[in-house]
């Protein structure tokens, strides 16, 4: 019998995390995560594609808002990297109470970059990677386009409002400020997870060029990038495929050694 259930996670400095979790009476010791992007949330339809893959396999499956989006608390203005890996470690927390103490994780756009640094931290909990345009660089992405002059005011008034056909955001200044504790170099050089990497080649947030150039210097040999000629951002008119993929990955390495 299939359980799915939404909850909160209440979290140490009074903030909290709503999401979803699905899984059989005995949840097994594996759990795909799905973690969303920048302004999305839990529940769009590329996450709704992977729980379908994990009910068809008997997997447990769960999906939380970061803090700023969705139904959790917290607003854009405080979102940092920190935070973004303190929001995965109460979900893996979560989950491990309750016997999932091996996550595959599918992460998308800023995503990928929680999902790569989580792994990073904790290799022993996470099974692979499926990663759908990875913002690896998404901590400086939006400072590199900015001005001299534009930079300073960012860092006098404390934040920089983005406003596109997808957001309308006042984002802090703290999310560039925690940059250098999070050098692309780290990642590239000590990531040791098998990692699967999906990249739409006319992408205009996540360039395919920058994510070839991060993959061609990854140290792991274990990792695999798929490329899509006519692929935007959000890939979406893929999902059920990178859905599917993502669980092939995960199931080929639950059963390698390499990935234990």
């Amino acid at each position: 019998m299939r359980r799915r259930e939404t909850v909160r996670l209440n979290l140490p400095d009074g903030h909290w995390l709503e999401g979803d979790w699905s899984h059989e009476t005995d949840p097994g010791s594996f759990a795909v995560v799905f973690v969303h992007g920048f302004r999305s949330v839990r529940g769009g339809e590329k996450s709704q594609a992977v729980e379908a893959a994990c009910v068809r396999r008997g997997w447990t499956f769960a999906a939380f808002d970061f803090r700023g989006h969705g139904a959790s608390s917290g607003t854009m203005l405080d979102l940092r990297g920190s935070r973004l890996l303190e929001d995965l470690e109460a979900v893996r927390s979560f989950l491990a109470e309750r016997g999932a103490t091996r996550l595959g994780l599918v992460g998308s756009s800023m995503g990928g970059w929680a999902s790569a640094w989580f792994a990073l931290r904790r290799p022993e909990t996470v099974v692979g990677l499926a990663l759908i345009a990875p913002g690896f660089h998404f901590l400086t992405a939006r400072w590199e386009k900015l001005s001299p002059a534009e930079r300073e005011r960012w860092k006098q008034e404390g934040f920089l409002r983005i406003r596109n056909e997808w957001v309308d955001v006042d984002l802090g200044y703290g999310l560039v400020e925690e940059a250098p504790q999070f050098p692309v170099e780290k990642l590239l050089s000590d990531l040791a997870r098998p990692t699967l990497i999906f990249q739409g080649m006319k992408d205009d947030i996540v360039p395919y060029s920058r994510v070839l150039g991060y993959f061609e210097k990854f140290a792991y040999p274990h990792m695999e990038l798929r490329l899509y000629k006519d692929g935007d951002h959000r890939l979406t008119d893929r999902k059920e495929e990178l859905a599917e993929s993502a669980c092939e990955f995960f199931q080929r390495w639950l059963t390698t050694p390499q990935a234990q």
